[in-house]
């Protein structure tokens, strides 16, 4: 049987069986109704505060018959006065007194409400994840991060470094907010590259090695000396084993490594060669080692930011990305 709610019960909608079907509770009282606003709690608190009907008016920018109407409907809502007042005189009842100590509470704590998603939008403060290539997390993200740390020290950062597909399950999953990873992104997946730089290929060797002539050095040539190379899968890799099989020379490694600090080791050691993309120099201990140019490697590796498209980033992404796109000119929109 569905029935009006009676005025003094708080609002007049539908009532089915007894319960309100806007906030389903029963005996024709609707919380959804009765809850007192922000408004409310406001015009309380300040009329408490002032004494006065025409200050309090005054205050919120209202008329003073507009405040007692707000009041006495209010009053009417929750069963209750919370003011004595005649011409000359307000004076807070025990109920008024009761509630004006809730209202500065819930105002309180709107105040802070509102203070905290300021930050948000601001990106003052919240989280930031980031997933990269350990050769990008260790040759790129370091001056990157200092700097925006320092325009942003509320902003909790954090770093996943992993190889390519890990930053890029990171994404897909939400681990990560954007990454820094290299190539492309397969079309089918619901990502968005935005590419940053290209990194060169350079030959490290340890000084007294075969790598000791300070000097440019074919890939030919560098492919018959013992070389340390990344395992397969990886996306320095891939590239050089593109570059050997385009000069008709398939790489033979003498050592397949999966951490650039293991091929860093071995080199400084003497055991060989290796070649890598210069933001790996980094990871490794360059003191000890030898750089050289290979003019004819023929392949750079394209860094870039990976993100989720069609996705709205966070505050505190958005203002990363500028800061990158202001220390990094060769970002392209």
């Amino acid at each position: 049987m569905s029935s009006l709610i009676p005025r003094n019960a708080g609002c007049c909608i539908i009532v089915q069986d007894g319960c309100c079907v806007k906030c389903n509770v029963v005996d024709n009282y609707c919380m959804i109704s009765n809850s007192p606003t922000l408004a409310d709690f406001r015009l309380v608190q300040t009329l408490l505060t002032l004494g006065s009907f025409r200050a309090a008016a005054d205050e919120l920018a209202m008329s003073p018959s507009a405040l007692s109407r707000q009041l006495a409907a209010l009053e009417a809502r929750l069963g209750t006065r919370f003011f004595d007042r005649d011409t000359r005189n307000v004076a807070p009842t025990a109920s008024g007194i009761a509630f004006g100590r809730l209202a500065e509470r819930m105002l309180n704590t709107a105040e802070d409400v509102m203070a905290e998603f300021d930050a948000h939008m601001s990106a003052s403060h919240g989280r930031l994840t980031i997933a990269g290539l350990p050769s990008v997390t260790a040759g790129l993200l370091p001056g990157l991060l200092a700097s925006f740390a320092d325009e942003h020290p509320d902003i909790d950062l954090r770093i996943i470094d992993a190889l390519s597909g890990s930053v890029i399950e990171a994404i897909e999953t939400g681990r990560a907010d954007i990454g820094f990873t290299a190539g492309t992104i397969s079309a089918r997946l619901r990502l968005a590259f935005q590419p940053l730089m290209d990194d060169h290929f350079v030959a490290v060797g340890a000084p007294g090695g075969p790598l000791a002539e300070d000097r440019p050095y074919g890939l030919a040539e560098l492919v018959r000396m013992p070389v340390i190379a990344m395992e397969a899968g990886t996306s320095v890799r891939e590239l050089l084993d593109g570059a050997c099989l385009r000069i008709g020379s398939p790489l033979s490694p003498r050592f397949e490594v999966a951490h650039l600090a293991t091929a860093g080791a071995l080199v400084a050691g003497g055991l060989g060669v290796s070649m890598l993309p210069t933001l790996t120099l980094p990871v490794l201990p360059m003191d000890r080692l030898v750089q050289r140019p290979i003019p004819d490697f023929g392949a750079k590796r394209r860094i870039g930011l990976v993100r989720q498209s069609g996705r709205s980033l966070s505050p505190a992404a958005v203002a990363f990305l500028d800061h990158v796109s202001r220390h990094l000119p060769t970002l392209r929109a």
